[in-house]
């Protein structure tokens, strides 16, 4: 898999829902159009709901990968 090149990264691990998409709403509302937000949780349900959400609100979505046990990154593209 070809690495993604971000322009900003979010860690919340320890957070849980809704709080992880709320935050990661926040970040990506301070980059420019076209930037990329790498998100990384260690809450399952987040790693399924921050990127629906994300789609949900027009953001582009490139990826969900589990980096390590119990701890993904979620990759989003600031469309709008």
């Amino acid at each position: 898999m070809e690495e993604v090149k971000y322009h900003k990264e979010l860690d919340i691990r320890g957070d849980v829902c809704p709080f992880t998409f709320v935050k990661s709403k926040l970040a990506l509302e301070q980059m420019e159009v076209g930037e990329v937000l790498r998100v990384i949780v260690d809450y399952k349900p987040s790693a399924e709901s921050v990127p629906k959400s994300m789609k949900e609100e027009g953001q582009e979505v490139l990826g969900v990968n589990e980096i390590s046990q119990g701890v993904w990154e979620i990759l989003v593209r600031k469309k709008r």
